[in-house]
């Protein structure tokens, strides 16, 4: 909530999009104590400019009508980028780019690959489409990507959150949800096509999309790639536009290496 208050949304509306903007009251107003807290959604609202309920209603909006911030893609110095909900559209940049990889050389491939975008990730976590596309595909192998924590910035922890920079490539996950044949294959892929990358621990629950699938039927095999991102979950998020390429790049190898005889079955 703390970084809704003052923001422009657009709601959209059952008779087109309708703006408005996050309000809360005054900070002159607040008691001394109320302004060292963090805001909380209930001390919330958006104003569209309505004198009443029936202005409202005659805007087209109801309640439950979902809404984003209004803020656009900037480009920063360097390769950069700053744009809201970077998690996890970015994601499905990546794999569709990881297509189009694919696609231009449609004969080096032995294997079949299928891109999926999946919603449910973020609320009340429980496999979500993710689950149900995994429960349909009955893949072999499935790449999840989304983003991690850059820590390239002050006051991170380091010795908690490991060396995840902007430009330093893709971020390849260990532990329970990533199976260890997919990562040491996307590991070795990665050195053989010059992709810088970065190892992250995630030994408990990812809080990805691989936390649905790895689980889904008989289990599957699941590799976790992810984007190092600034600022997460805030109206502007950063990241570099060559970690995406080097994403995709990634994925793509990584499929035109599968033939027939591909086993993950840990040794």
């Amino acid at each position: 909530p703390q970084v809704l208050v003052g923001q422009r949304v657009t709601i959209l509306g059952r008779d087109g999009d309708v703006a408005g903007v996050v309000g809360k009251k005054a900070i002159h107003l607040l008691e001394a104590e109320e302004r060292t807290k963090a805001s909380k959604t209930k001390q919330l609202w958006v104003d569209v400019g309505a004198a009443d309920r029936e202005g409202v209603a005659e805007l087209g909006l109801r309640v439950g009508d979902p809404m984003v911030i209004a803020q656009g893609m900037v480009r920063l110095a360097r390769d950069l980028i700053a744009s809201r909900a970077i998690d996890d559209r970015i994601g499905a940049f990546v794999v569709l780019e990881a297509i189009r990889l694919l696609a231009e050389e449609p004969g080096a491939l032995t294997a079949s690959a299928t891109a999926v975008a999946t919603v449910q990730e973020e609320i009340g976590y429980q496999g979500g489409g993710a689950r149900t596309s995994a429960y349909q595909l009955e893949p072999d192998v499935a790449l999840v990507v989304d983003v991690t924590f850059s820590t390239d910035v002050p006051d991170i922890d380091k010795k908690e959150l490991g060396e995840h920079e902007l430009g330093g490539g893709p971020v390849l996950s260990r532990g329970s949800a990533a199976h260890a044949e997919v990562f040491e294959r996307l590991a070795a892929v990665a050195d053989s096509e010059g992709i810088p990358y970065t190892i992250q621990a995630s030994p408990k629950a990812t809080r990805t999309d691989a936390d649905g699938i790895h689980l889904t039927r008989q289990g599957v095999p699941t590799g976790l790639i992810s984007v190092p991102n600034r600022y997460m979950h805030s109206p502007n998020e950063v990241v570099s536009v060559e970690d995406l390429f080097n994403t995709a790049r990634l994925i793509a190898a990584f499929i035109r290496d599968l033939d027939g005889s591909t086993d993950f079955t840990p040794r």
